[in-house]
């Protein structure tokens, strides 16, 4: 195993003094997911409403603060005051990926992670519908959205087997599971990638596409992406020799893709436990994405050109009096609408 680790951290230094010949040694096959059709988008639906998805916790005890009201938030938009047009809290129903990593060293969906993922998906609403992807070099859909959790069970059973020579290619995971999630059959839903995985950051598949590309795709899909990361000592050790040569390699302008960077700009979690502990986190993980809330607005800037606007959502002073100091997670932006062309 600490040969296999040292192994990956000499290729990650390899990779990062000699990118392009190292790169074209990874698997380019289309997977099921590459032929989703362009549809509904998460951030635009219905072209000049944009939709956040958000959950306010105490910082200091990380408590979930529920029933707020509309005028409980102030939201800005590229430093503008907007107006919250639509509002409400576990009132959508989920759209959930499930995207299990197959490749590394290690194997993170062990037979306590996988009771944990089922215990998980019949714990949700009867309205909510789940998809299930893996991923190593490539990213394969092993099953498209069902309400029927019979379904899903049993695509879990027929997820590939491990494959420790293959790697852990983020770009392409999330590009694919973003892209996917155009397909929800619930196009107002809350829509949530989540990831099972033993690291936290990898180094991006070429030819494949850009850290850039997939941070697009995630945000114009309105997913937000938490990751679910099943800790033993084995995978302390993985994660810190790649996590570290990818800290690295960024420095010499490496590409990498981080799961907590996406997480934190969607919004999303990170959830990280001992195998026999997964339940109660993936248990928390679906309870806090049930007290979240919906807010909706039509952005004061009327331009349909197609660019990145920062969004900043508050509580107000009030509700900060009242709670003491609070984070409100939320994706930190979106992408507008582009005018079609005549």
């Amino acid at each position: 195993m600490k040969l296999r680790a040292w192994g990956l951290f000499l290729f990650a230094v390899l990779h990062t003094a000699f990118p392009g010949s190292l790169a074209t040694s990874q698997s380019t096959t289309s997977s099921p997911a590459t032929s989703a059709q362009s549809g509904g988008d998460g951030v635009k639906l219905n072209v000049d409403l944009v939709v956040l998805d958000a959950q306010v916790v105490q910082r200091k005890t990380a408590r979930i603060v529920g029933n707020l009201k509309r005028e409980d938030f102030l939201l800005r938009e590229d430093g503008a005051l907007q107006q919250i047009t639509q509002f409400g809290q576990d009132t959508l129903p989920l759209s959930v990926i499930l995207l299990v990593d197959r490749g590394g060293c290690l194997d993170p969906f062990s037979d306590k992670v996988r009771q944990a993922t089922l215990d998980a998906i019949y714990r949700l609403k009867r309205t909510d519908e789940v998809a299930l992807m893996a991923f190593a070099d490539t990213a394969d859909l092993i099953k498209g959205f069902r309400f029927d959790r019979g379904m899903i069970a049993d695509a879990l059973n027929r997820l590939p087997p491990h494959d420790e020579n293959a790697g852990h290619c983020f770009n392409r995971a999330f590009y694919e599971a973003a892209k996917f999630m155009r397909e929800a059959g619930n196009p107002a839903g809350r829509r949530v990638i989540i990831m099972i995985t033993g690291i936290t950051k990898s180094f991006d598949c070429n030819p494949g596409p850009s850290s850039e590309e997939t941070r697009n795709e995630v945000l114009e899909a309105g997913a937000v992406v938490c990751g679910l990361v099943p800790i033993t000592p084995e995978q302390r050790l993985e994660n810190g020799v790649i996590g570290g040569a990818a800290t690295v390699a960024g420095i010499f302008k490496a590409h990498t893709s981080s799961l907590g960077q996406l997480a934190e700009e969607t919004g999303g979690e990170i959830f990280s436990a001992k195998p026999a502990d997964l339940d109660a986190a993936f248990s928390n993980l679906i309870d806090h994405l049930r007290n979240r809330y919906t807010i909706g607005f039509v952005s004061s800037n009327t331009k349909r050109d197609g660019t990145y606007r920062k969004v900043k959502l508050e509580v107000s002073p009030a509700i900060q009096k009242r709670e003491g100091e609070v984070v409100v997670k939320t994706r930190r932006g979106y992408k507008a609408a582009k005018a079609a062309k005549t």
